[in-house]
């Protein structure tokens, strides 16, 4: 097939890839009719399955996330929110780049019983399980918690497949990639914890705002300097909707913003003494409550002055009301647990190891 009249190599090689001979195309035609098949069982299945596919969502696990942090184990919880928006920020930053067509946008014959408006590869909840409940089952040290989290990662899986929400490949994907991130986390975190409370104010900042925001930017110059004149393809005959790589943006500045906020409220939290997640069941529960209900403001008061911003606008808001969520739930929430009696301060350097629940070690 004869290049582009007046373009060099890799404009035309570039042109190739990304617009009008999508490479994963015949891969996508071969995965139709297994998941086709699947559906073709029958409706019955959705419900139960639409339930679980949740274990692997982010609303979900931003709830364990709160749950984990504010009522059971405090230095567990920081880690893993850590490990977590890392993971959904590469994720993102993947689906922004890819540009991958969900099953129902690609073939009209596939159900969208779970509906998204972002790409599609690599599957976000398929690797949000392997490092959330991944994480978990292995720090937990007890076989019957790992082989739980097995279950969730298969479940959840198999979920996206049936649902129609993703190909297999996109769900191959998001679960080697979780590996990878789950992997990295178990074998560095400690050192890079370590590395990270010798560093300088004026450093741990650049280097929070680098690691953040940077991936906001290589997506949104790839999005409109290679990828401005993006249009659905014609291969793709089924309900695409309305700017997916605007929602996907969105996405990426939502997760990397709640990195920002996380990393900074974590980083100041320890520098006050930390704090302990023990308690009484009724002090538990009431910072869950307090917790969760700031949350909800945040949420509401954004929603309200701001309603349903389109384009790079979303993207700067979401990235701005995540930090914000983070740094309370980070930061703000503990001290105010910690000033109103609901918590005590917990030195993290005299914390127990991370796959050891508070106050079950060393005193």
């Amino acid at each position: 097939m004869s290049a582009l009249p007046g373009a060099d190599p890799w404009e035309y090689a570039l042109h190739a890839l990304t617009v009008e001979y999508p490479p994963l195309d015949a891969l996508w035609e071969a995965e139709t009719g297994p998941i086709r098949w699947l559906q073709g069982l029958g409706d019955w299945f959705a419900p139960p399955l639409g339930v679980l596919t949740h274990l692997g969502s982010q609303s979900v696990i931003i709830v364990v996330l709160a749950v984990v942090f504010w009522c059971f184990d405090s230095r567990l919880g920081a880690r893993l929110f850590v490990v977590v928006a890392v993971s959904g920020a590469l994720n993102y930053l993947c689906k922004s780049l890819l540009y991958g067509a969900r099953p129902s946008w690609f073939d009209a014959h596939i159900k969208a019983h779970a509906a998204h408006d972002s790409f599609g590869i690599p599957s976000g909840h398929a690797q949000g399980a392997v490092v959330t409940w991944g994480y978990l089952g292995l720090r937990s040290g007890r076989r019957v918690m790992l082989w739980a989290a097995v279950i969730v990662i298969v479940l959840v899986s198999f979920s996206r497949i049936y649902l129609g929400a993703h190909f297999i490949s996109d769900v191959v994907a998001g679960l080697l990639l979780g590996a990878a991130v789950l992997w990295a986390a178990l074998r560095w975190e400690d050192r890079v914890a370590r590395w990270w409370s010798g560093l300088t104010t004026v450093r741990w900042v650049g280097h929070a705002l680098a690691v953040t925001l940077l991936p906001c930017l290589v997506a949104a110059l790839w999005q409109a300097l290679v990828l401005g004149s993006w249009e659905v393809p014609a291969e793709w005959i089924g309900a695409v909707p309305t700017d997916p790589a605007g929602h996907t943006l969105t996405g990426l500045y939502t997760v990397s913003g709640a990195l920002l906020g996380g990393i900074v409220g974590f980083t100041l939290l320890a520098k006050r003494g930390w704090y302990s997640a023990q308690g009484t069941v009724v002090s538990k529960i009431a910072r869950f409550v307090l917790g969760i209900s700031v949350i909800v403001l945040i949420q509401a008061v954004v929603d309200v002055f701001f309603g349903v911003p389109n384009g790079l606008t979303a993207s700067a808001v979401s990235f701005v009301a995540y930090a914000a969520i983070t740094f309370w739930a980070s930061y703000a929430a503990p001290e105010l647990f910690v000033r109103s009696g609901l918590a005590r301060r917990s030195d993290p350097s005299s914390a127990p190891p991370t796959d050891a629940p508070e106050g079950s070690g060393r005193g």
